[in-house]
């Protein structure tokens, strides 16, 4: 079943279940939050959020100080994101928006339209989670949990992402997907992954890759902000 979405264009990679924060300027996507407050409580209150291949949100603007928006072909974006739900808006006195958001459901883009919209809509197709968790998702569990606290011990010692450890499978993948320091392909990567099992165990190798990475490094008297990996600008 496919349905037709308003699409915004980021240099990050959103998970479902997680927070993402958002400072909206462009008077497209000003029209779209407008839009999204009217709705019913019926209605959908999500726009899909769709990784950038290439490019940025913005183009260059020798004019003035306000950014210029960017021209994006579907050509310029991944195929699957994910939707983000609109849970707070805050209208500044200049018509901007501070909004937060939560990942809410994964998709992939079938089609990509300006039409009479301001913004572009993507014709999507959904790709839920199995609704059940797979027994091999729950027996790699432990293992991801375990390989991720080794590896935040190392990166940020008494770090407070796993004061509460979620218990579903599939929520876990999110959280470590979105919080280790991977590049945005290899988010971009696990989004894209299928199912949680197989999500897991590409996060089990990438874990223990950057864990061993990060001891090396320990070893050495190299600073760990030498190896940062380049953050996303939003």
């Amino acid at each position: 079943m496919s349905d037709r979405l308003p699409v915004f264009p980021l240099s990050t990679v959103l998970f479902p279940g997680l927070v993402l924060p958002l400072h909206i300027f462009e008077e497209r996507y000003r029209a779209l939050v407008r839009e999204l407050v009217a709705r019913t409580s019926e209605e959908p209150n999500e726009f899909g959020v769709v990784t950038l291949r290439r490019g940025s949100e913005v183009a260059e603007n020798d004019d003035g100080p306000e950014p210029t928006p960017a021209a994006v072909g579907a050509d310029d974006l991944y195929d699957v994101g994910c939707t983000a739900e609109l849970r707070h808006v805050t209208e500044l006195p200049d018509g901007r928006f501070d909004i937060m958001t939560v990942g809410r459901r994964r998709f992939r883009v079938l089609s990509v339209e300006q039409g009479e919209k301001p913004y572009l809509t993507a014709e999507v197709e959904w790709l839920d989670d199995e609704a059940e968790q797979d027994p091999a998702a729950v027996l790699l569990r432990p293992r991801v949990l375990a390989a991720f606290r080794a590896y935040l011990e190392l990166l940020r010692p008494n770090t407070e992402v796993l004061d509460q450890v979620p218990d579903d499978a599939t929520v876990l993948s999110h959280l470590v997907a979105a919080t280790a320091q991977l590049t945005l392909e290899e988010r971009q990567m696990l989004l894209a992954t299928p199912d949680t099992a197989s999500r897991l165990r590409a996060e089990l190798r990438l874990l223990n890759r950057e864990a061993g990475l990060l001891a090396r490094v320990r070893a050495v008297p190299v600073p760990l902000s030498d190896l940062a990996r380049p953050a996303s600008p939003n």
